[in-house]
């Protein structure tokens, strides 16, 4: 029994904001890839009837933690269809590595691997298009983890079409400060009207980030930080920010930069990949 789930983060290679909707969100076009780098979750299935989350986030009561979410929607969805084992229930702790507000997708890879994971410790048999479903009611950016593969993301972030960029290696930094992505979003000065362009079309051009003029100008510390990567490597803002990532041919290129970061700069170094380290562990197993 697999006990331990990985919860990778992504960057958004590129990212483009194609229009404002009249319920407040925006249209974008993105291309999502994962890391072989996230945080870690032990879920333990019991028979308590209950989700019991071992580690607490400070601020964050249950109710509002994605992972406590995800699972309790998983629950009720499954007990409606008449799946869920009797007396189901599960205890659920987390290696948090990934940083809040950093563009990283933390909390709806969290999401996501909570309901990939039970969906397969239940014996649920909740097909990946099912459980993405469910994610979309939790964030936008949580199906790309359930369905588990590198995609090109329409809509608000929903409508996935799979692709395969280039397996890279990625410097990615943090430079200290959480970026809330309304803040961006409802910045007058963002970028809403690039036009809409068919993916073969944007994988030719050279990738770029609506968010990242305002985030830039917004908080020096990005300014900076991009700044100081684009002498090495190509980089750019990652979703809203606030991590930024240098591409890299080799792992042994992007350690020697990071080796000479700036001393308040926290980073680490991560290999691109098409399938989710989560899907990889199953070995084939979910369908």
């Amino acid at each position: 029994m697999i006990l331990s789930w990985p919860a990778p983060a992504k960057l958004n290679l590129f990212l483009y904001i194609t229009g404002r909707r009249p319920d407040g969100y925006h249209n974008l076009q993105t291309l999502f890839q994962f890391l072989d780098y996230g945080d870690r979750l032990t879920i333990t299935p019991d028979s308590s009837g209950e989700i019991r989350l071992l580690t607490p986030v400070v601020g964050v009561p249950d109710e509002q933690n994605l992972i406590v979410r995800a699972a309790r929607l998983l629950m009720h969805e499954a007990a409606q269809e008449n799946r869920l084992p009797l007396h189901a229930g599960a205890a659920i702790a987390i290696d948090k590595v990934l940083p809040m507000g950093g563009g990283l997708g933390g909390g709806s890879s969290n999401a996501a691997t909570v309901l990939v994971a039970l969906n397969h410790l239940w014996r649920l048999d909740l097909s990946s298009d099912r459980l993405a479903q469910m994610g979309l009611q939790l964030g936008a950016d949580v199906p790309v983890f359930v369905k588990g593969h590198a995609a090109f993301a329409e809509g608000i972030g929903e409508a996935l079409q799979p692709a395969s960029p280039a397996e890279k290696w990625y410097l990615v930094a943090h430079p200290g400060v959480s970026i809330a992505t309304p803040a961006v979003f409802n910045d007058e000065a963002l970028t809403r009207d690039t036009p809409v362009r068919e993916m073969s079309a944007l994988m030719q051009l050279p990738f770029h980030n609506d968010c990242e003029a305002v985030v830039r100008k917004r908080f020096r510390e990005v300014d900076e930080l991009v700044s100081w990567l684009l002498e090495y490597a190509p980089s750019r803002l990652t979703g809203t920010g606030a991590c930024v990532f240098a591409e890299f041919d080799t792992e042994s290129a992007a350690r020697e930069v990071l080796a000479m970061a700036p001393k308040e700069v926290k980073g680490f170094v991560a290999r691109g990949v098409n399938v989710s380290p989560l899907h990889q562990i199953l070995n084939g197993s979910f369908a």
